[in-house]
């Protein structure tokens, strides 16, 4: 059995007269600024409250940098393979960040 599928271009779209999915704020701002760049949209973006929050916890603390000497140092050291891996300090920092998680003191 075959059939034969017609009209498989992609869909077009076209942009919307409202915004219904921003709670109806850009409608006004999309014809305002089509009136002032000449007919041409600008894109905006809001952010929510939460991902103001998100952005906010992924900055470095104290305005703390990378070191980038350090980096590039740690960066040779695994290219010609003289970086040594302390299997054992790995152990214990595993383990001293399992017991703060679960509120355990080391015996």
């Amino acid at each position: 059995m075959t059939t034969s599928i017609s009209n498989n271009a992609p869909p077009s779209f076209t942009p919307a007269a409202s915004a219904a999915g921003n709670g109806g704020t850009a409608a006004a701002g999309t014809q305002a600024s089509q009136a002032d760049s000449g007919g041409k949209v600008a894109d905006q973006v809001k952010l929510t409250d939460s991902a103001l929050a998100l952005q906010q916890a992924a900055r470095p603390a104290n305005g703390a940098t990378v070191d980038q000497p350090r980096v590039e140092q740690l960066r040779k050291a695994i290219a010609d393979g003289s970086y040594v891996i302390n299997a054992e300090h790995i152990a214990e920092k595993m383990l001293q960040l399992e017991q703060q998680l679960h509120g355990a003191t080391k015996a």
